[in-house]
């Protein structure tokens, strides 16, 4: 196993070619207030799967491939289910 760093986030677009935008959530305890802190990134991943929106990913740290591209998608880690009557009209 090689040591690059791993994260798992959601895909919020996948619009690009080949690219998919994955957010990226984090919660902590704030080490002086002791208050919970949600923070989240978005990051710019290579896809050669396949995903779309709504998708939960694991991305894994690589070389990088555009001025953005840093990350790359690894694994599905659970597929978005999506039914006939979401999208338009809402």
């Amino acid at each position: 196993m090689n040591n690059r760093r791993r994260m798992i986030g959601v895909v919020t677009s996948n619009k690009m070619t080949k690219t998919v935008v994955v957010e990226i959530t984090r919660t902590y305890r704030h080490p002086l207030y002791k208050k919970v802190v949600h923070s989240s990134a978005r990051v710019k991943a290579h896809d050669e799967i396949g995903c779309e929106i709504g998708d939960e990913v694991q991305i894994v740290e690589t070389k990088p491939m555009s001025r953005d591209k840093r990350w790359a998608v690894e694994i599905v880690v659970k597929r978005e289910v999506r039914t006939a009557d979401q999208g338009v009209g809402e």
